[in-house]
C-alpha cells in the first residue's frame, strides 16, 4: 500500500517519457518527483529508467517492474470497486479502447444507459482502431477493447465475437439510396471517399476491389470516418461503414449493406487482457455491451 502513489508516478513517467510532463500532470514539482523515483530505485536496489537527453525510458529492470505496477494498480482499483459495492454504491472508473465505428451511437448510448444506473462510475473512451486497441489492453491503458476486425492476439480474452455487414454510405439523394442492398461494382461506379490504410475497413475493401480488378476513382481518403460521412453529403460519392457506426438520427445520409458475395460481414470483438481481473464496474459494463451487441 505504501508504494501505490509512487507506483502511479512511475507509471505516468513511463507513459509520458518525461519527468516534467508527469510533474505538470500530477501537480508535483519535478524535483520532488525525481526524488521519489530515486528513493524507490535505492530501495529496489536497481535503476529502472535510462536518463536520456530526450527524456526518460524504462530499462530492462523497469520493463519487469512496470507490469507488476500495473497489475497492482488494477488490483487496487478492483478492490475499491468491491468495497463500494458492499455499501450498495457502485463506484469506479472504466476505460474503453474502441474503433471509430462505435463512437457515434453505440458507446454514447451504452454509457448513458449504464450511468443512469450507476452515476458514480466514470468512463473514458479512447479511439484506437485495429491493433492500437490491442496495444491499449496490453499496456493497461484500457480495461476493455471494442474493436472492428482486430488481428488475432493471444493475450486478448474475447468476451464477445459477433459480425455486421459492411455498408455503403451515401447521401439520401444518391441513386444507390433507392436500393435495399448494393454490389461493390455499383459502388465503384461513383467516386469513393475511402477510409485510410490504418483502418480495418480499408483492408477489406482493398482485398475485394483487387480480387475483382476494379479501378475505382478515389478522390478523397481520411482516417476520420466522421469526415468521410460529412464529405459524401457534398458530392455524389460513396464511403463505407458498418451499420451500427452510421448515426441513426441523421436523415441526410443512408447506409445500404454490401452484398456478402462481395465482402463478408466484419468481425466485432469485445475483449479484455487475458489474465487481468476486471473491476466490478468494468465487468458489469462489459456484460451490458455484450448483451447489446449480441
Amino acid at each position: 500500500m505504501k508504494h501505490l502513489q509512487t507506483f502511479r508516478f512511475i507509471d505516468d513517467v513511463a507513459r509520458r517519457g518525461s519527468i516534467r510532463k508527469t510533474a505538470e500532470n500530477l501537480n508535483i514539482t519535478p524535483s520532488a518527483l525525481t526524488r521519489k523515483i530515486r528513493d524507490f530505485e535505492e530501495e529496489l536496489g536497481a535503476a529502472i529508467f535510462e536518463r536520456l537527453p530526450q527524456g526518460m525510458r524504462l530499462n530492462a529492470a523497469g520493463e519487469l517492474l512496470i507490469r507488476h505496477i500495473r497489475d497492482q494498480l488494477a488490483d487496487f482499483d478492483r478492490l475499491r470497486s468491491q468495497i463500494a459495492d458492499l455499501s450498495g454504491v457502485r463506484r469506479g472508473h472504466v476505460t474503453v479502447a474502441c474503433s471509430q465505428a462505435f463512437v457515434d451511437s453505440v458507446l454514447p448510448d451504452e454509457i448513458a444507459a449504464y450511468r443512469t444506473q450507476f452515476p458514480q462510475v466514470s468512463i473514458s473512451v479512447q479511439v484506437r482502431d485495429h491493433s492500437a486497441g490491442l496495444a491499449a489492453l496490453a499496456s493497461f491503458e484500457a480495461d476493455l477493447a471494442l474493436l472492428l476486425d482486430p488481428p488475432l492476439a493471444i493475450d486478448m480474452r474475447e468476451l464477445l465475437v459477433t459480425a455486421q455487414p459492411l455498408c455503403a454510405v451515401m447521401s439520401s439523394s444518391h441513386p444507390l439510396a433507392r436500393l435495399d442492398s448494393v454490389r461493390l461494382r455499383q459502388c465503384c461506379e461513383y467516386p469513393l471517399a475511402m477510409p485510410s490504410q490504418a483502418l480495418a475497413i480499408r483492408a477489406q475493401l482493398d482485398k475485394a476491389i483487387h480480387q475483382r480488378q476494379f479501378t475505382p476513382e478515389i478522390p478523397v481518403q481520411s482516417s476520420s470516418l466522421e469526415f468521410l460521412r460529412s464529405y459524401v453529403l457534398r458530392e455524389h460519392a460513396v464511403t463505407f461503414q458498418i451499420q451500427s457506426g452510421v448515426p441513426r438520427n441523421d436523415t441526410r445520409i443512408c447506409a445500404r449493406p454490401i452484398d456478402v458475395r462481395d465482402i463478408a460481414p466484419m468481425r466485432i470483438v469485445l475483449g479484455q487482457l487475458k489474465g487481468r481481473a476486471l473491476s466490478i464496474a468494468a465487468a458489469k459494463f462489459a456484460d451490458q455491451l455484450s448483451n447489446h451487441l449480441a
